[in-house]
């Protein structure tokens, strides 16, 4: 998918219309408690800056359904935003409208205005195309570096490039580079370590990779259904019933594809649902009535790394266990650590998003892997093979 990016074309003087995600976690009193975002659309706010663009600003931040929501205002960002490029952010009441469109037209080269929350408009998320219109009206140029929204069509991510040419920021290159040589030219062995809490969230993305990829692992609570489908005894562990017998069928494409599709041996298991729950290690054949698994077992963190010590290409999606309880997060940090340490030796490891690349960025590893995707539904939709609208409306190469 060869599209278009920003060295591609001439921005001196021009207003530069530039969806980013700058949708942070912020705390009760409206710090942000993380700014990977932020600083992941730097390299081509500046870019764009040093070549004597003007910089329009846009993105969401929560889930404000249309409404104005005083807390979901993007103030703290562009506080944030001047800190690190060392230059004031202008910032508009709302996205669109008479002040947007003022203060845009009165940019200078070098200057960046920070649209107000796109979602506090209904009209962003159904891609009308009259509100597209009114904030293609604010740019000359379109670009799109918001790779984690780019799987849905909404006015800013599609809507906007039928009036104003689009092209690629570098995150999102560099989103359309990795995941696509993952999927056309891996470089094998090719392993894909697959978790998350419902096989129903990831059957497309199997189905997909067991064509493609040599290894198979899977863990969190999906492997719950899979080891139903082996007739297994799991407890009260959480399992879809309605996706076993779809678990089945994709364990017998693999057997038939001669595919390694590595399930769990061993799990950690507890009697309940909590931080401080009573828990052991258990076979995974053998989980007693009252008990629940809720993370992989040290034997199954050995027989993965068995597995993925000769795989040169790694993808992994889904976190291993209740990562946000440390006595259930130790399957994900092993592999997280296991990464780190194939990536020294060569391996090209590509974390898929979400709660993956959140656990990762919390044992602060991000650095030690080839590529952290930014995107969790769209890196997941990448990877089954479908076509996603924000990146297919930029201008092909």
């Amino acid at each position: 998918m060869s599209k278009k990016t920003i060295r591609d074309i001439d921005v001196t003087g021009k207003r530069v219309l530039v969806r980013v995600d700058f949708n942070v976690p912020l705390d009760a009193k409206q710090h942000i408690t993380d700014d990977n975002r932020i600083t992941a659309a730097l390299p081509t706010i500046e870019y764009l800056l040093d070549r004597g663009a003007s910089v329009i600003l846009m993105s969401h931040l929560g889930r404000p359904k249309g409404q104005v929501v005083e807390t979901m205002r993007l103030t703290p960002v562009a506080q944030r935003l001047s800190q690190l490029l060392k230059r004031p952010v202008e910032t508009t009441n709302d996205a669109v409208g008479p002040e947007a469109e003022t203060k845009a037209r009165a940019l200078q080269p070098g200057q960046v205005l920070l649209l107000e929350n796109l979602r506090f408009h209904k009209e962003e998320e159904k891609n009308d195309p009259e509100f597209a219109r009114q904030l293609a009206a604010l740019g000359d140029l379109y670009v799109n570096d918001a790779f984690g929204t780019a799987h849905r069509a909404h006015a800013s991510t599609e809507g906007v490039t039928h009036t104003l040419p689009g092209v690629s920021g570098f995150l999102v290159e560099k989103e359309i580079t990795f995941l696509g040589s993952v999927l056309e030219h891996p470089k094998r062995p090719f392993a894909a370590l697959v978790g998350g809490a419902k096989v129903s969230d990831k059957i497309a993305v199997l189905e997909r990779l067991i064509n493609i990829a040599d290894i198979i692992l899977i863990g969190g609570g999906m492997a719950n259904t899979f080891l139903k489908a082996q007739g297994f005894e799991i407890g009260d562990s959480l399992f879809e019933e309605a996706k076993v017998t779809e678990a089945k069928s994709l364990l017998q494409q693999a057997q038939t594809k001669h595919k390694q599709f590595i399930l769990p041996v061993d799990v950690v298991i507890a009697d309940r649902f909590a931080a401080d729950a009573d828990h052991k290690v258990v076979t995974a054949d053998s989980v007693p009535q009252g008990w629940r698994i809720l993370d992989i077992g040290p034997a199954t963190i050995q027989k993965f790394r068995q597995a993925l010590g000769s795989a040169q290409t790694i993808i992994w999606n889904g976190t291993l266990g209740v990562a946000e309880m440390p006595a259930f997060a130790k399957g994900t940090n092993a592999v997280i650590d296991l990464l780190a340490e194939r990536t020294r030796q060569g391996a090209t490891t590509i974390i898929g998003g979400g709660d993956s690349a959140a656990a990762v960025e919390q044992a602060r590893a991000a650095n030690r892997m080839t590529h952290v995707s930014t995107g969790g539904g769209a890196s997941l939709e990448f990877l089954e093979g479908r076509v996603l609208p924000g990146v297919a409306a930029l201008q092909d190469a």
